[in-house]
């Protein structure tokens, strides 16, 4: 059986300030931006946690709640925060900080699911975690429905991807002739 690590082991904290060059035309910062950072935290908390490389299987939408300026510093927490046999459910919260006045504000929000691989490239078992603060209890006992979720809506992606074609578009134009 494989062992248990509490959350806490996974924690990554990144803080970064956000340049003019980092945003869009609305002077906030780009949301692909805020992803890359996402994906990058998490990926991190899910190495923390299994001790092996991880690949993500999915992100799951991201929520952006308040928009990023450059007055803001960008504080990304992750934490593994749900364990399956090989996969792991990750949150990462982003906390705006405007820098002049101190206030905090949460920005996004977003869960991802990463799997362990071992040297192979094949999935592998991972600890178990272990919550311990309230915010990471509430999280932790909401995961079953997550998964849930996460499964119908993969399930849909496979049937529309079997609809799609992978002709170029001039192609699929002149065989509709």
């Amino acid at each position: 059986m494989v062992e248990k690590k509490y959350a806490r082991e996974s924690r990554v904290v990144k803080t970064s300030r956000v340049f003019p060059t980092h945003t869009n035309n609305l002077d906030t910062l780009f949301g692909g931006i805020l992803m890359s950072y996402i994906d990058d935290v998490a990926s991190i908390s899910a190495e923390r946690h299994s001790r092996r490389n991880c690949v993500t299987a999915s992100m799951d939408h991201v929520d952006f709640l308040h928009p990023i300026t450059t007055e803001d510093s960008v504080c990304l927490e992750s934490t593994v925060i749900s364990t399956g046999r090989t996969s792991m459910e990750v949150f990462v919260k982003v906390i705006a900080e405007n820098l002049k006045t101190g206030e905090r504000r949460i920005a996004a929000t977003s869960f991802l699911t990463f799997v362990a691989l071992d040297e192979n490239k094949r999935p592998v078992e991972v600890p178990q975690v272990i919550p311990e603060t309230k915010e990471e209890k509430k999280l932790h006992e909401m995961a079953a429905i997550r998964a849930e979720n996460r499964a119908r809506h993969r399930q849909a992606s496979k049937e529309l991807a079997a609809s799609l074609t992978t002709q170029k578009p001039w192609e699929e134009y002149i065989m509709q002739d």
